[in-house]
């Protein structure tokens, strides 16, 4: 993980001036001694700092400062953020994490203040405040705390996006793709890779191959293996045009395990070969070790011991130089597994020792991470409350001072009289405005009340589920079916704190509850879910709005179906709104509703019923069209093959928590 963060943190560095560009640190130094403007200066200070970043980041941080001086000395806040984001930078390298986040929110505080202020510099300010969004969302990354890291990177490609910087807008989407991957939302993480993948073709960005290679990587993981290979081939092309000896190296390994997954051994050996002498063409000893353990792995699943032995021996020296605890740890426990295949029980013992020992450091190592994290999460959002105090009385002061311009204009322009009649309009819109305001309010808290009776009824349809299916299907099976049941509980309960949720998290819901659906029904149907790209991250909809319907399509459409089943729900975007569709291929709705008036014991869907009217607050709220349509799918007989559920939604957001 470090090391992939590593390379997206030199993604977003700093963009430097004309003035330096081409010229190597020395020639700056010579430039600078000669320089007596004091805003010449400031500029070349940040560039010299810029290019020590990949050599020595002591220097780096020495005339960072120094920059950071003369731009607060001479009132240069756009060289002031740039100081602030180099040192930052300076201190990603060195590892210090606290530091760096405290100079990309003084970073981002400099910028945030200078917006609006000058037309001339809006461009440099708008790029700056972006990056210093990007650079906190790295650090986010890096100490696992994913969801601030997507909080700042969506701040900052929506800015990218606005100035049509479309080289930052493809590292800002790489990050949040390895974002969603580190968090295994594989499908999300794709999504991100093949939109940052299209920007880089178009612009001919020299990190396609990367980029390339990790759209691979997921493929390989959901192994769908035709298309793993179609990206690692395409990333091949990209490195042989642009050659890039990590990127190679990273790729070569990928292929071997590609080959190994798909049975073809010898063509597994040569690519982890080619990965070795790649990676020894830069001294990447990491990458190295990581190839000598895949070799290792391998020769193990082979029962070839020797080779494994002496593979995962090379793997693990070059661990402990790196002191890699979690590659040290997987070695030990590999050559532990390899010696009890060669009988030999003293160095299997040893390796197991040695094994726990590296994982006990390598838990005592996070346990300490963690902490220091948490405590640099404390003095970040307090700092940052801070700020947002200072720049809300900012706020308030120029409200204050353009109100009492305006009063002193209304006063000397207007007569007596038409004040008068200006204040009475005045006071009636506003109570207007209140009552509508009232209204509006008390339509909420109605939609709420109504969200709030489907949870009862949601959990005591579950339970009657799970009891059923214990007395069918016995204790292990009851288990497993207890298990996704308390999942889907914490998700339900989780929600019912929102009035609106993200689309992806009902997606989420959805999935849980159709796995809870097939393991009582043995499998009698199976569902796909998908969602239109235009939907965008921040839509919502109200939470369990679509559940009672999928519930009616197994129960009423389904279940009397002797073949097998499938339902289908989809996400669209119509104009604005937004289209929820389920359809099945059950017995369809006449004679689903026909086999309800022959049952003995008749039972009214309440929820159904809460729903509709939840539809009807979600009209009177948001003074939009909410309806559902249901209708019954026929073949070109006339015969019954399922029914159609259509729900038309105003399209709504749900604001970030900040």
């Amino acid at each position: 993980m470090k090391e992939k963060l590593r390379v997206l943190f030199l993604f977003l560095l700093v963009s430097l001036p004309v003035l330096s560009q081409n010229k190597t640190a020395d020639s700056l130094v010579d430039i600078l001694q000669k320089s007596k403007n004091d805003i010449d200066k400031t500029v070349l200070l940040n560039a010299i700092a810029t290019e020590y970043m990949s050599g020595d980041p002591k220097k780096m941080q020495d005339y960072a400062k120094k920059a950071l001086e003369l731009s607060k000395k001479i009132k240069h806040k756009v060289e002031e953020g740039n100081a602030c984001l180099n040192l930052g930078n300076a201190n990603i390298i060195l590892g210090n994490y606290p530091a760096a986040l405290e100079n990309f929110s003084n970073a981002q505080h400099v910028f945030e203040s200078e917006i609006n202020s000058d037309s001339k510099k809006e461009d440099a300010v708008k790029n700056g405040l972006a990056r210093s969004y990007g650079s906190i969302g790295i650090v986010f990354s890096e100490q696992s705390n994913y969801s601030k890291a997507l909080q700042y990177y969506l701040k900052a490609v929506k800015i990218y996006e606005e100035i049509k910087d479309e080289t930052k807008v493809a590292r800002i989407y790489n990050n949040i793709g390895v974002v969603y991957k580190s968090q295994n939302e594989e499908f999300k993480a794709l999504e991100y890779f093949l939109k940052a993948q299209k920007i880089q073709e178009k612009i001919g960005d020299n990190a396609l191959g990367i980029m390339t290679t990790n759209i691979g990587n997921i493929y390989l993981k959901q192994k769908n293996f035709p298309k793993a290979f179609e990206y690692y081939s395409k990333a091949k092309a990209v490195f042989e045009k642009k050659p890039d000896a990590r990127g190679l190296g990273e790729l070569y390994n990928n292929l071997g395990t590609y080959y190994k997954e798909t049975g073809k051994s010898p063509q597994a050996l040569e690519s982890w070969k080619k990965a070795i002498l790649e990676f020894a063409s830069i001294e990447d000893k990491f990458g190295i070790s990581d190839t000598y353990f895949n070799l290792g792995n391998f020769y193990f699943s082979k029962g070839n011991y020797h080779e494994a032995l002496l593979n995962t021996n090379k793997s693990l020296s070059l661990a402990k130089e790196l002191q890699v605890l979690e590659q040290m740890m997987a070695c030990e426990k590999m050559l532990s597994e390899i010696y009890q295949k060669l009988n030999n029980p003293a160095e299997a013992l040893k390796h197991y020792q040695l094994f726990s020992t590296a994982k006990d450091s390598l838990t005592n190592h996070e346990n300490i991470r963690q902490s220091v994290q948490a405590e640099m999460n404390f003095d970040f959002e307090k700092r940052e409350a801070l700020q947002k105090e200072a720049h809300e009385k900012k706020e308030l002061l120029f409200s204050e001072k353009a109100k009492r311009t305006t009063l002193i204009t209304i006063f000397s322009a207007l007569f007596i009289l038409l004040l008068f009649g200006i204040g009475f309009l005045v006071y009636n819109r506003k109570q207007l405005k209140k009552s509508l305001t009232l209204q509006k309010e008390l339509a909420e808290y109605e939609q709420k009340a109504l969200h709030l009776q489907m949870n009862p009824h949601f959990v005591f349809n579950c339970l009657g589920s799970i009891s059923s299916f214990i007395v069918q299907n016995g204790t292990d099976s009851a288990i497993k079916y207890l298990s996704k049941f308390s999942k889907l509980m914490r998700l339900t309960l989780e929600y019912s704190k929102e009035s609106l949720i993200p689309i992806d998290k009902e997606i989420e819901s959805l999935q849980n509850y159709l796995e809870l659906e097939q393991l009582r029904f043995n499998q009698v149907f199976n569902f796909s879910i998908t969602k239109s790209p235009e939907i965008e991250d921040d839509m919502a909809l109200p939470p369990l709005l679509l559940q009672p319907f999928v519930e009616n399509a197994i129960i009423h459409g389904l279940i009397p179906k002797k073949e097998l089943g499938h339902i289908a729900i989809d996400f669209a975007i119509k104009g604005q709104s937004l289209i929820c569709t389920i359809t099945d291929n059950g017995i369809g709705f006449d004679k689903s509703k026909e086999l309800k008036e022959q049952s003995v014991s008749i039972h009214k869907s309440m929820a159904l019923d809460i729903t509709k009217k939840r539809l009807e607050m979600m009209e009177t709220v948001t003074n939009k069209t909410s309806q559902v349509d249901i209708k019954e799918i026929t073949d070109e007989s006339g015969k019954a093959i399922g029914t159609k559920v259509t729900l038309n939604l105003p399209v709504q957001y749900n604001s970030p928590k900040l």
